[in-house]
């Protein structure tokens, strides 16, 4: 006998609209995973007509804010000020924006909207507001008060991520000496999304059709849509210092005839086109955050796997490095200091960030020699799944268990009502 909807328990019912919510989701981050999407903050605070108007005012401010330079109450216009101090309780003054998000220029441009607001709340406020955890670590007290005028980071790293595999008997096919980079190569060639960023980017960085701009767009899409252990293998493969060919194939992956400037410009002249643009000046600090040494021992801020995503983020966008030769593995922004007056020690500190960054170039030798290690034992099975063991995802929370388990105990509890 099958009961009406009418004649279910009251507990049945409940326990029913409990379990509606979770649904099995997509194991991705989206915007709704976030644990303060700028996009959802900007939504609730046109909820509220007085957070509304402030943030509106503000956007009219940010060209005359807009600078990587801490902010002084004294320099703010008496408006934007006032403004600034409406929104120190809201959402947005600890929002962020995640890599992957469908919306990233849009969140990216209301982070950068709210920025201003965020230095001066940072400077006036003893009381940290409720939505927002002050700095915990010294990446983020770096943001504050650091020398090199960094910031909290735009992005909010994902908690998920699925092991690699592949299946190394497939290389089969190439020769037993071949050097890794090629190998790599070919791995990306036999997974159907990698060949077909990859092909993008080709085409779009080749000689005869090169359009810088069209160039770096597709860089950026190869870069953030690849899987991550492809993208890294592709440009962090490992070679033998004297394997002058790998070493250029390495040196080749980001087509550095067409991505980079045809002339080589002022270190802070690419900064200035850099910072006007919400995505590069994000990966820029992000980068300076995440791959930033504390101290003069060279004490990293965060973990390697976290500078080297930040690194790959900056292919692409107007900061783009890469490695200076084929016979080592040290990297750099193709720019100058010449001529920079009296912004020279500036200038040097910002090249200096990338051509002599011990936390980035420990982060690049242990990857290589993860990458190095991964073809030099014997796999019982061909078909292996990847996992470092910093970075192991086991250890991680797996957003489909709470669902699982939910959905166990409802059962269980359906059945003994029932």
């Amino acid at each position: 006998m099958v009961r009406s909807a009418s004649q279910l328990p009251p507990q049945v019912i409940l326990l029913l609209l409990l379990l509606l919510p979770l649904g099995a989701g997509d194991p991705l981050p989206t915007e709704g995973r976030l644990r303060n999407s700028c996009i959802q903050a900007r939504r609730k605070c046109q909820a509220d007509p007085t957070c509304k108007a402030a943030y509106h005012h503000l956007g009219s401010c940010t060209s005359s804010l807009s600078t990587p330079l801490p902010l002084e109450e004294s320099s703010v216009p008496a408006d934007c000020l006032e403004a600034a101090q409406k929104l120190r309780n809201s959402s947005l003054i600890g929002c962020t924006c995640y890599r992957h998000m469908k919306n990233q220029a849009t969140c990216l441009d209301i982070y950068w909207t709210i920025h201003p607001a965020r230095s001066i709340v940072l400077l006036n406020c003893r009381d940290w507001p409720g939505t927002w955890n002050p700095p915990t670590s010294a990446s983020q007290t770096a943001g504050i008060t650091g020398d090199y005028e960094l910031d909290i980071s735009p992005y909010e790293d994902p908690v998920t991520r699925k092991p690699w595999k592949m299946n190394l008997s497939k290389l089969d096919m190439l020769k037993p000496d071949s050097d890794l980079c090629l190998k790599f190569a070919m791995l990306c060639t036999l997974n159907d999304k990698c060949d077909r960023l990859r092909k993008g980017y080709g085409e779009a960085c080749s000689g005869h059709r090169c359009q810088r701009q069209v160039c770096l767009g597709q860089l950026r899409s190869f870069f953030e849509k690849a899987a991550e252990p492809h993208a890294q293998g592709l440009l962090l493969c490992p070679c033998l210092p004297t394997d002058r060919g790998c070493g250029e194939r390495r040196r080749n992956t980001i087509a550095p005839s067409c991505a980079l400037p045809p002339e080589v410009p002022n270190c802070l002249e690419l900064q200035r086109l850099c910072l006007p643009d919400p995505l590069c000046r994000s990966r820029l600090t992000d980068f300076q955050i995440h791959c930033h040494p504390m101290d003069i021992l060279g004490t990293c801020a965060t973990e390697q796997s976290r500078c080297l995503r930040a690194y790959l983020g900056l292919i692409g966008t107007t900061m783009t490095p890469n490695f200076i030769s084929s016979s080592n593995t040290s990297v750099a922004l193709s720019c100058t200091c010449r001529g920079s007056g009296n912004l020279q020690e500036e200038c040097e500190r910002l090249e200096r960030s990338f051509s002599h960054n011990p936390c980035l170039m420990e982060a690049i030798a242990a990857k290589m020699h993860y990458h190095s290690q991964l073809f030099s034992q014997d796999w019982e099975n061909p078909t292996s799944s990847i996992i470092e063991h910093q970075n192991n995802p086991a250890l991680r929370s797996q957003p489909w268990v709470p669902f699982l388990f939910s959905c166990t105990c409802t059962l269980i509890l359906l059945w003994s009502l029932w």
